[in-house]
């Protein structure tokens, strides 16, 4: 990958997922310069908007669940307008590499969530939450902290696609297997609402990007600005709606899902190591510790009456984003091997 910082990767906003740079791009517009950095600093808008939603919270609560919905939806639709079926091709010639990022995704950070709130014995309300947000496909934002992080973006676009597909089974599925014992789980009814606002926007992006590019050229200088302020919305808004409960027992609740995280990260790491090369080794980490928290937000609001059940995806959306930034940072620093092993086909 080139060094060269393209913004339209960071934001899913490119066709061109292999994530070089066109020759033809040329210098980034003052446009694509100031989205670059917007997107960069994308932790810094979820600490602000989490201390607004903790101290301000009728400022970010307004966006109640169908707009909530809406908002999701039209972010998934924004990674769709980038996609096309040569990506879905690309998957299949690298099966092995996304098959393992899938699986981290959905069998250790799952199992990850179960033990935690077994070990730490959490009110069942609270243990349905973390098993939730811990069976959520991976977010946007993994992008972001993949490039920052000397990974294989592309890799990571590729698995941030394949489990947001996988999503549409494997959440409800995994939901229900770890957490139905602690609480009644709708698990059809959140089948049809993760294949309402993931699947569906999902497939009007990708046959929007085939069937009319020139116009969808045109869209995607837009909506990256759009997906920021829409992220930092839905990141704002949970915290806002939880905020009394986060107020009067925030330990309590911080430190279960910072241990999800932080074992994520790390598990996510050296399970891929075994095999893979340190680029694609550090992706996957980033991949497996970063998921979708306000999709777990979502279906917590939507199919769960108790709400203490959304407060783990809540607290999720910061812990995510500083987790991820900070290893991100960490890594920029630590150069990949000159003969690294490269585990990706284009």
């Amino acid at each position: 990958m080139k060094k060269k910082w393209n913004s339209k990767i960071l934001c899913n906003a490119t066709t061109d997922i292999s994530g070089d740079i066109p020759e033809s791009a040329g210098e980034l517009s003052q446009y694509e310069k100031v989205i670059e950095i917007l997107t960069a600093l994308f932790p810094v808008w979820v600490i602000l908007g989490a201390i607004v939603g903790i101290y301000k919270p009728t400022a970010v609560t307004w966006l109640a669940t169908d707009l909530f919905s809406l908002g999701f939806g039209f972010l998934i639709l924004s990674m769709g307008l980038t996609l096309t079926f040569e990506d879905f091709r690309r998957c299949l010639r690298n099966p092995w590499t996304v098959g393992v990022g899938f699986l981290a995704q959905y069998l250790i950070k799952p199992m990850l969530g179960f033990a935690i709130a077994m070990t730490l014995k959490l009110s069942a309300p609270l243990a349905t939450g973390l098993i939730l947000v811990a069976c959520c496909p991976g977010c946007q934002a993994s992008n972001v902290a993949t490039f920052i992080a000397k990974g294989n973006v592309a890799l990571s676009v590729l698995m941030t696609t394949c489990s947001t597909i996988g999503a549409i089974i494997m959440t409800p599925l995994l939901t229900k297997l770890l957490a139905g014992q602690l609480v009644p789980v709708d698990a059809v009814g959140l089948a049809l609402s993760t294949f309402q606002v993931v699947l569906v926007p999902t497939i009007v992006g990708v046959l929007a990007n085939e069937l009319f590019p020139k116009f969808t050229s045109k869209i995607i200088t837009v909506t990256p600005l759009i997906g920021v302020i829409l992220t930092t919305l839905l990141c704002a808004s949970p915290i806002g709606l939880a905020s009394d409960v986060l107020k009067a027992q925030g330990a309590q609740l911080v430190l279960p899902v910072v241990f999800l995280h932080a074992a994520s990260f790390a598990l996510g790491y050296w399970v891929s190591r075994i095999s893979f090369g340190e680029s694609s080794s550090r992706t996957v980490s980033i991949e497996c510790g970063m998921q979708s928290s306000a999709f777990g937000f979502l279906l917590a609001q939507r199919h769960f009456t108790n709400p203490l059940v959304a407060v783990p995806s809540a607290v999720s959306v910061v812990c995510m984003a500083l987790g991820g930034s900070a290893l991100a940072v960490f890594w920029t620093n630590r150069p990949i091997p000159l003969d690294d092993k490269d585990d990706f086909k284009k």
